[in-house]
């Protein structure tokens, strides 16, 4: 049980963590666009500022001009500190010429805040100085102790030296607890002044719970808003929670951009979070625009504590980028190196493409050699076959046939009938009988081998040159090619068989070549050519 629930317990510390991760991404990103329409913003608010003007212009009584330049002032005195204290001036001719004393002192109260925004110290404490405590009534008491708190914290935040810081705190202090006496007790005001007692005392956990609470009651997209998340940053980066406190800086920071605050520290302080977290690209980004802020408000005091972050800030950021650069650099020699060595593999590859396209094309005319070969030796056996075969049983025909012959004669001999035999061995016929079975006998085994010989054979011819002959038979011109093809190109050979001379042998030949399409000189080869043989 124990171990479940301490499962459950890191679990959803852990879940916590990433929401808290996610919203912080989400804010990020809102600031960065918000960032980047910063002069829509401006130009929003000073459209809001050209209508007060324009109301202005037609107002004759001192009243309405009193309360219209209040108006200006409070839009200016956050944007413009220059003009903010050009209507301010204002106001004090109009309490003058009114006669008002309250207008005056107050007045001379947001002077002396305005001054010290501006970082102009002196004069903003000679006119506190100036105000006599005893005459004011109580709601501008309110804002004498809060203009000192506040004139002491902007000079803490200015001096460099830190030589009168504990007498700044020292008076901060004492007026604090002067507008706490003054504050209905248990109002917002009360309570916040509460938070940032307990904050100088280090009750920090106290302090949070304070300002969350009045942080909930505020109004989205409003100065009080931003200054309250802003308070809560404040407090949540002494307590060391990182995650709330660039949460409520981001707020403050997007808060303050959208309503064309120009004398913010949310930009500044997120700029510093950044810087130490290590996102060196958002923390120069959002020092250049808390800067260009600082020169639109025109103040001093911002500008001068900016100035000492800054320069670290774009220092590193510099860097960074030169050592980016540098990576590029290594990346694009890293690369280049990389596509020469590619091309040489390519390179290389296709020569050995090549070589092998080479070597399979050569083995291909090889193979194809090798088929022609083996259809040659496939041929010449097929040949052997049939002419041995032929040739030995012509053999044994004429051997039964001599046999015959011998015990014809060997009768003939032994009865005395000489004149038969004389009758017998002056005849031609017989013999001529053998020679026609001969040949028909060559011309059936012939047309075993080349079935097709006449055919193709002809296709070699002229058309009206053509021989017509009966199946399986060759006629004495056919017979010398039949020879031919059959490997048999000695013309005595041819001679001896077919029983002509040498020269009626060529003159065979040379008739039949007269009879070629083209090329008579090459006509032997293509009869050597001619056929497909099937093997029985």
């Amino acid at each position: 049980m124990k171990r479940t629930l301490l499962t459950i317990f890191f679990l959803s510390f852990y879940l916590s963590g990433v929401y808290a991760r996610s919203e912080v991404d989400s804010l990020l990103g809102i600031l960065d666009k918000t960032i980047v329409n910063r002069r829509e913003y401006t130009a929003k608010k000073e459209e809001n500022i050209k209508v007060i003007k324009q109301r202005l212009e037609g107002v004759v009584s001192l009243e309405d001009q009193f309360h219209l330049n209040e108006e200006l002032i409070s839009e200016y005195q956050s944007f413009k500190c220059d003009s903010a204290l050009a209507y301010v001036d204002r106001n004090i001719e109009v309490a003058g010429a009114l006669g008002n004393e309250a207008y005056l002192y107050n007045s001379r109260l947001k002077q002396a805040f305005v001054l010290s925004l501006s970082g102009l110290f002196t004069p903003a404490l000679e006119v506190l100085e100036s105000i006599d405590y005893s005459k004011l009534p109580n709601h501008l008491r309110v804002l004498y102790c809060w203009s000192y708190i506040r004139y002491n914290e902007n000079l803490i935040k200015y001096m460099e030296n830190r030589t009168y810081e504990k007498r700044c705190f020292s008076e901060i202090e004492r007026y604090r607890d002067s507008l706490v006496g003054l504050l209905t007790q248990g109002s917002d005001m009360y309570l916040k002044e509460e938070a940032f007692k307990l904050r100088a005392k280090k009750a920090y956990d106290e302090s949070a719970k304070i300002q969350l609470n009045l942080f909930l009651k505020e109004k989205p997209n409003t100065h009080s808003y931003a200054m309250s998340a802003m308070g809560l940053a404040r407090i949540y980066k002494e307590i060391e929670n990182v995650e709330q406190e660039e949460k409520f800086l981001l707020l403050a920071a997007i808060t303050d951009v959208q309503l064309a605050v120009k004398e913010n520290e949310s930009l500044l302080a997120l700029a510093i979070y950044q810087y130490k977290k290590g996102d060196i690209d958002r923390a120069f980004n959002y020092i250049q625009a808390s800067l260009e802020d600082a020169n639109f408000y025109n103040s001093r005091f911002r500008n001068t504590v900016i100035a000492r972050i800054h320069p670290i800030i774009e220092a590193t950021y510099l860097a960074k980028i030169e050592q980016q650069k540098r990576n590029l650099r290594l990346y694009a020699l890293a690369i280049s190196i990389f596509v020469l060595i590619l091309i040489i593999t390519l390179y290389l590859l296709y020569k050995q493409v090549r070589i092998v396209s080479n070597g399979r094309k050569k083995l291909k005319r090889i193979n194809e050699q090798l088929v022609s070969v083996n259809q040659k030796l496939d041929e010449a056996n097929l040949i052997r076959e049939r002419y041995i075969g032929y040739y030995i049983n012509q053999c044994a025909v004429y051997l039964d046939k001599l046999e015959e012959y011998r015990k014809y004669v060997h009768r003939k001999i032994k009865a005395g009938q000489i004149e038969d035999l004389q009758k017998l061995s002056s005849s031609n016929l017989v013999f001529e009988q053998d020679v026609d079975s001969l040949y028909s006998d060559f011309d059936a085994t012939f047309f075993e081998v080349y079935p097709n010989f006449v055919d193709e054979f002809n296709n070699l011819l002229r058309e009206e040159e053509r021989y017509k002959l009966k199946k399986n038979q060759l006629n004495t011109e056919l017979r010398i090619f039949a020879l031919i093809r059959l490997g048999i190109t000695d013309v005595n050979q041819i001679a001896t068989f077919l029983r002509y001379s040498i020269q009626t042998i060529y003159n065979y030949k040379s008739k039949v070549k007269g009879k070629a399409l083209a090329d008579s000189d090459h006509f032997e080869e293509k009869v050597k050519k001619i056929g497909s043989f099937t093997r029985k």
